[in-house]
C-alpha cells in the first residue's frame, strides 16, 4: 500500500500525464504561435501542445509522415517538401513571418553514435520512402537560412548527443556562427527524457536560440567576448520505471536465434550482444535492448527488436511504446508501425518541458501575451 501511495504522489507531482488521450486534451493554444520544421509524425508538435502553444503549421519531405501529421493535427499550413526549397519560396503567408517559436528536428542519422558518422558526412542519402536525395548534415544550416527568413523570436532545434562527439563537435561550433550570423544568440543543452517525466532514458541536444534584439534581458558572459541566453533546462521529475507502464501484451519473440539469445540472457544483460559474445564469441545484436521492470526503460529506436522485455520474451505492445514515448494512447499512425514512429520523433512531454520553461523565462516577459501557468489540461488514466 505504501508503495502505491508513492507512487500516486509522484504521479500527482508530475507536470504532463505521460499516459494520456487527444480527445481528453485541451490544447488553448493561447501562448504563441509555433511553425514545425522536419515535423515527422508530430511529437514535437504534441508538445508544443501541451505546453500552450498554438503549432500552425507543419514541414516534412515524408509523405508518410505527412499523412499521420495531417490526420491527427490538421494544421493550417501544410508543406510537403524539402526545406532547401522551402526556404526560398516567396510565397509564405504573413503569419509565418510572425512565430513566436521555429521548431526542427533536422535528421540526425549522420551523427549518431550507431551508424557511419564521418563516413556519411557530405554524401547524398537515397531514403527507401522515395524521398529525394539530400546530404543530410547541411539541413541543419538550412534551417538556420529559413529562421534569418523568418525572423521568429525563438528557434528551438533537436538533435542526437552524437553531434557534440568527436570530429562531430566542428558542426556544432559551425551551427553557433550560423546562428549568429543569422542574428540570434545561440546555446545547446543535453537533457535527457527521464529526468523530465518521460519513462525513457533518451539523451537528446537542444539548441535554443532567441533574436538578438529581443535578448539583453536574459544574457551572461561567458569570456570576455561572449555572452549568451540564460535558459534554465535542469528537470527532476521523478523517474517513471519500466515496470510501471508494462502491461506485457506485446507479440511473443519467435524468431529462433532471437529466441535463443533470450533464453541464455542472464541478468545484467543490456543487451543481445552480451548473450552472443558468450556463445559464439561474435559481438553482434548490440542494438537489441532489454527493458528492465526496476528501471527506466531504454532509448526506443525506430525498430520493433530495439527494446525487449527482459522478464518475458516480448516485443513492446503498442500502448507500451506509447507511454515511453509520451504519445497519447489514441493516437492514430494511419498503419503505420508505431515504435517506427515514436521512435524516429521527439518524445511529446520532453518537448513540452523545454517549450514551458522558454514561455515562462522568455516569452511571457516581451508583454502581449497570456501569462497563465498551466494550459493544457489531460485527464489521467
Amino acid at each position: 500500500h505504501l508503495t502505491e501511495l508513492y507512487k500516486y504522489a509522484s504521479y500527482l507531482r508530475m507536470r504532463f500525464n505521460y499516459n494520456w488521450n487527444l480527445k481528453d486534451a485541451n490544447f488553448t493554444g493561447s501562448r504563441g504561435k509555433v511553425f514545425s520544421c522536419f515535423s515527422c509524425g508530430g511529437g514535437s508538435t504534441m508538445g508544443y501542445k501541451l505546453a500552450g502553444f498554438d503549432v500552425i503549421g507543419c514541414l516534412d519531405i515524408d509523405h508518410r509522415m505527412m499523412e499521420i501529421y495531417k490526420k491527427n493535427h490538421n494544421p493550417k499550413y501544410a508543406y510537403e517538401e524539402g526545406i532547401q526549397t522551402f526556404k526560398l519560396r516567396d510565397d509564405l503567408p504573413e503569419e509565418l513571418y510572425n512565430l513566436d517559436i521555429l521548431d526542427g528536428s533536422p535528421p540526425c542519422s549522420t551523427f549518431t553514435m550507431t551508424g557511419d558518422r564521418e563516413k556519411s558526412w557530405g554524401v547524398k542519402k537515397h531514403f527507401r520512402e522515395g524521398q529525394q536525395e539530400q546530404v543530410l548534415d547541411t539541413l541543419f544550416f538550412d534551417f538556420i537560412d529559413l529562421a534569418e527568413k523568418l525572423k521568429p523570436k525563438v528557434v528551438v532545434a533537436e538533435n542526437v548527443k552524437g553531434i557534440l562527439i568527436a570530429n562531430a563537435m566542428e558542426y556544432t561550433i559551425e551551427i553557433h556562427k550560423s546562428f549568429k550570423r543569422a542574428g540570434y544568440y545561440s546555446k545547446h543543452y543535453v537533457l535527457n527524457s527521464e529526468t523530465m517525466g518521460v519513462p525513457q532514458k533518451r539523451e537528446r541536444v537542444f539548441f535554443v536560440a532567441i533574436r538578438k534584439d529581443l535578448a539583453q534581458p536574459f544574457l551572461q558572459s561567458t569570456s570576455l567576448f561572449d555572452e549568451e541566453p540564460t535558459l534554465d533546462l535542469t528537470f527532476n521529475e521523478e523517474p517513471i520505471l519500466f515496470g510501471d507502464i508494462a502491461d506485457y501484451q506485446g507479440d511473443e519473440i519467435t524468431s529462433p536465434s532471437m529466441r535463443m539469445l533470450w533464453e541464455k540472457r542472464i541478468f545484467g544483460d543490456r543487451t543481445q550482444r552480451n548473450a552472443s559474445e558468450r556463445l559464439y564469441k561474435k559481438r553482434v545484436n548490440f542494438g537489441r535492448v532489454y527493458a528492465y521492470e526496476n528501471e527506466v526503460a531504454p532509448t526506443l529506436m525506430a525498430n520493433k527488436a530495439s527494446v525487449i522485455h527482459f522478464s518475458k520474451p516480448l516485443f513492446l505492445s503498442q500502448s507500451e511504446v506509447c507511454k515511453i514515448s509520451t504519445f497519447p494512447q489514441d493516437y492514430d499512425f494511419c498503419g503505420k508501425p508505431p515504435h517506427y514512429v515514436c521512435g524516429m520523433c521527439v518524445p511529446p512531454i520532453m518537448m513540452a518541458q523545454v517549450a514551458s520553461r522558454i514561455f515562462e523565462e522568455w516569452l511571457s516577459k516581451f508583454g502581449g501575451m497570456k501569462n497563465s501557468f498551466y494550459i493544457c489540461s489531460v485527464r489521467g488514466k
